[in-house]
């Protein structure tokens, strides 16, 4: 939810300084108004593109996080002690 009111928020502030160049009125410009209606649809197809990359790479990166994790952990699952010296105790 954070993640998307920050979008917005951007969004919102970026069309805004884009298209709205007169604040003496009190109702948009039929000029501005387009404007904004064509930056809020070119911004929402951009992020749309963007999180079909990321739900695409997604599932790579998550298996090569567990192959590195794997490789960390040693053969029995369980983290390399680096302070276990050989021998007896």
């Amino acid at each position: 939810l954070r993640d998307f009111l920050l979008v917005y928020n951007r969004m919102t502030e970026l069309c805004f300084r884009h298209c709205v160049c007169n604040l003496n009125y009190r109702l948009l410009t039929s000029r501005e108004e387009s404007c904004l209606d064509s930056c809020a649809a070119r911004l929402v197809r951009a992020n749309h593109r963007l999180m079909g990359a990321y739900v695409g790479l997604m599932p790579a990166l998550l298996q090569r996080r567990a192959a590195e994790h794997g490789a960390l952990a040693g053969p029995s699952g369980l983290p390399a002690s680096p302070d276990a010296a050989p021998g007896p105790a």
